[in-house]
């Protein structure tokens, strides 16, 4: 009795708060209230199990005076707490009607009425909907906690409650006899159980009643998880883990259930139109614009090709930016894969509604793992939605792509090699931002402090340190990469992959391998040269950060008149403005400063911003590559031959290539340096005498635009140098290529130091792994054992070094890579050590999560 009391009490008092926030809107007749007086025996039916929905509705039955919902039932010897019957007991387990798990109290009325064939129990099945229909909605937060398909959380349910108390819908729908419905069941499916027949009807019911309020059901948590589950992959999947781990087919159901929770997108327009309004405000707040290059592509392709957006990566914004440009423009939001770092609290279900799915960053050798997300991934193929993910698979710290991450990319076709759809379209596209969110943690990350982990605390720390100047984003579509066009240039078009978990044939592997880098290729060649990256550009290439000011707007304006001769690509967009604006637009944005002087003002760096800046300037140094590298022979040799000119840039190019993604191939260089040669002769920068291409007279204006030219090349040449000291200074097989990346990491961090290098691919140990794959594959070394191995092809390379740099770089370099023994070991130990303290740290950071 205590029990029941404190129950009444709470109930009342939760009616009566209920009540002063919600006045439900009755739709349709409401049932005779003659059950009251008659003593006919009535419950209430609701699809998902919501407490406020009963109170609710317990109300609102009072209020028309009819048999509460929340009174007791009493019949025979059976007593219920209440007279609603909920089908789905527990919402949140989206696969509880597979289970069978039906509601209890149904289950003990239907035993009660075969036990006793006189009596008999009136069901009036209820829809209750919180909010209006998602296109009738102007508010942009209410928008967001409309009803839809899905069972709401408690939190949303909350908020349903605060947000839409005076706009919710209630419908009794007709009497239905419990009795008749057992009795029909028993006649027309003798084999099965009455309850799953009611219970399938009265859900039907409901759907249908819900339907013609919010449409059909598009929730992919409903419809593909109760699909997937029961597929022959994943079903050969479970049976795999049960045997394999020794559990039940149950316990190993079950884990594949939760790989799918933790994966499955939950796709709802209601969220993207209301990321639509949020995103709108953001841009206008933070940005001076977002502008959009080359998007009929995609709007052609739409029509015939299942698209796959593949964007370079460089800051969490990205996620937001490309489906809000993609949106606005009428196209379908694309299905992204985002890593399972960004599934947090609040954050994680937005995007999940936004259409992302999540992914680990490793499968770590998890089979069911693996199944659960080929198949998903393939029924998204298969359902010809589109697709987004990026290419390098994390956020660049340099402003370079980073090397492809293929993992996504060959999951993908192997779900398309299953069962060929449409045609794939893989669509490159380049984000320039002129400032980053993210920009001081990348300084950070790339100088060795280790990678924070993604908190919701960390993002509100981050945006309450953003300064609300931002400049223009640009989103520019590169040339489209077919897939059929690949497999047929590896002779794997007329492949086909049966199974989930059938391996990828040799060829097509080939094909995966050849689409990643056309991919980065393409995106390269889609670049925005922004009025922050050429600022960038021009100032890192000085000693001190610092030019005169004429002589920058002389730079910047030679920049451009460069580019628009001789265009990297035809996708690409160069900046209007000219170069006095380019300088008062980097003023705007407090990235330079000016000093003022009598002679003549001073542009300058500003104070903290060098090393953010080599950002920007690493986004668009590719476009600028072989005319940097034109510019850096003939200013250090003062006179080269054409001839030489061409021997030394063919043996160089293939590194750079590799590195910035490059699109010319070999037989294109002879014509490409050509032109490029001739536009720097017809700039002023070079003279051109017969076959000889000569510098400008030392100290003269056109010198020292010819060595800002060359100085962004110079860092990767620098770089090659470096690690080609290592290994030469260590001998042929002395030294290991996991040696050569470690300590080509840790000189990188000391040259920083100490000859204010300033730039984080110094940092970086994919260009130290990029440049020994291309040596590898160049034929200058190969490993044994792991060992680096060479003999004088490698030596010969080395000595072109004198060509490209000063004594001064090379006798610094020759310095500070050459060890003994001992200090070779010692820096090989003390690498080890710091690594496992980082191990350690990340460890316990993991597990106070």
């Amino acid at each position: 009795m205590p029990k029941r009391g404190f129950g009444q009490i709470y109930r009342q008092m939760s009616s009566k708060l209920l009540d002063l926030v919600v006045t439900p809107q009755l739709l349709g007749e409401t049932p005779a209230a003659h059950h009251t007086a008659t003593g006919k025996l009535t419950c209430y039916v609701l699809q998902n199990y919501s407490r406020s929905n009963a109170l609710l509705l317990d109300a609102e039955t009072r209020r028309l005076k009819l048999t509460p919902a929340l009174n007791p039932l009493h019949i025979k010897n059976l007593e219920e707490k209440t007279s609603v019957i909920f089908l789905q007991h527990h919402p949140e387990d989206v696969m509880q009607r597979e289970q069978h798990a039906f509601p209890p109290r149904l289950l003990r009325l239907v035993e009660l009425l075969q036990a006793y064939p006189e009596l008999d129990i009136d069901l009036i099945p209820v829809t209750v909907l919180w909010g209006r229909a998602p296109e009738n909605e102007d508010s942009w937060l209410k928008l967001l906690f409309t009803d839809n398909w899905a069972p709401p959380s408690r939190l949303k349910q909350l908020l349903n409650i605060g947000l839409h108390g005076r706009e919710t819908f209630l419908e009794f729908h007709p009497v239905e006899s419990l009795r008749s419905l057992i009795d029909y069941a028993n006649a027309t499916y003798p084999n099965l159980s009455p309850v799953t027949y009611i219970v399938n009807h009265l859900n039907n019911f409901l759907d249908a009643q819900r339907k013609v309020v919010l449409g059909p059901d598009l929730s992919d948590r409903r419809n593909v998880m109760h699909d997937l589950i029961k597929s022959e992959a994943i079903q050969e999947a479970i049976r795999r883990e049960s045997t394999r781990s020794k559990i039940s087919l149950f316990e190993a159901e079950q884990r594949a259930v939760g790989y799918l929770s933790e994966i499955i997108s939950d796709y709802s327009y209601p969220t993207v139109r209301f990321a639509e309004q949020a995103l709108t405000r953001l841009w206008t707040q933070l940005y001076d614009g977002v502008e959009v290059h080359n998007f009929n592509t995609v709007r052609e392709l739409a029509k015939d090709y299942e698209i796959v957006y593949t964007p370079c990566h460089r800051s969490h914004i990205d996620y937001l930016l490309l489906s809000y440009v993609i949106f606005k423009r009428g196209l379908r939001v694309p299905h992204i894969a985002a890593g399972d770092n960004l599934n947090l609290p609040f954050v994680g279900q937005l995007l999940r509604g936004g259409g992302a799915f999540f992914i680990r960053r490793s499968f770590g050798g998890n089979g069911l793992y693996t199944s659960v997300f080929k198949e998903y991934l393939y029924s998204i193929l298969s359902r010809n939605a589109p697709l987004e993910y990026f290419i390098e698979g994390g956020r660049s710290r340099t402003g370079r792509l980073l090397p492809p991450k293929t993992g996504m990319l060959a999951m993908t076709v192997h779900g398309h090699l299953r069962g060929k759809a449409k045609s794939i379209a893989f669509v490159p596209t380049y984000i320039g931002y002129e400032r980053l969110m993210e920009g001081s943690t990348y300084v950070g990350e790339m100088q060795g402090k280790p990678k924070e982990a993604e908190s919701i605390k960390g993002i509100l720390q981050a945006l309450r340190k953003i300064e609300r100047i931002f400049g223009k984003v640009h989103v520019n579509f590169g040339e489209p990469v077919f897939l059929d066009d690949m497999l047929a240039k590896h002779d794997a078009l007329d492949v086909t992959i049966h199974k989930n978990d059938d391996p990828i044939p040799e060829q097509v592997s080939d094909a995966i391998n050849s689409s990643a880098q056309e991919i980065l290729k393409n995106i390269n060649s889609a670049v925005v040269i922004n009025p922050v990256s050429l600022l960038a550009l021009i100032l890192l290439a000085t000693d001190k950060h610092t030019l005169d000011e004429a002589v920058c707007i002389k730079q910047l304006d030679g920049y451009r008149t460069l580019l628009q001769q001789l265009p990297y690509d035809a996708r690409m967009q160069i900046t209007a403005l000219l170069g006095q604006e380019i300088i008062a637009y980097g003023l705007k944005l407090k990235l330079i400063k000016r000093i003022r002087h009598v002679l003549g003002d001073i542009i300058a760096i500003e104070d903290n911003q060098a090393v953010l800046l080599t950002y920007f300037r690493n986004n668009i140094v590719h476009a600028l590559s072989l005319p940097s590298l034109i510019a850096a022979l003939v200013a250090h040799n003062g006179q080269i031959t054409r001839h030489d000119l061409g021997n030394v840039i063919r043996l160089l190019y293939p590194f750079l290539k590799a590195e910035l993604f490059l699109k010319w191939q070999a037989h294109e260089l002879k014509d490409v340096i050509s032109a490029y040669s001739d536009a720097l002769v017809n700039c002023g920068l070079l003279i051109a005498q017969g076959e000889d291409l000569v510098s400008p007279a030392p100290n003269s204006e056109e010198h020292l635009q010819l060595q800002i030219l060359a100085a962004p090349v110079m860092q990767s040449l620098e770089r090659y140098y470096m690690t080609l000291a290592l290994i030469t200074q260590r001998g042929s097989g002395n030294i290991s290529a996991r040696q050569v990346e470690e300590l080509s990491h840790l000189i990188g961090q000391r040259l920083s130091v100490l000859y204010e290098f300033n730039s984080p691919e110094f940092f970086d140990k994919a260009l130290f792994q990029s440049f020994l794959k291309e040596l590898s594959k160049q034929g200058y070394i190969r490993l044994e054992g792991g060992a680096i191995m060479y003999d004088s092809k490698l030596t010969d390379v080395a000595k072109y070094a004198n060509l490209v740099l000063d004594d001064a770089t090379l006798q610094m370099l020759q310095h500070i890579t050459t060890f003994s023994d001992d200090e070779l070991q010692q820096a090989l130990d003390a690498l080890a050590a710091d690594q496992a303290a980082k191990r350690r740290l990340l460890r316990k950071v993991k597990s106070n999560k």
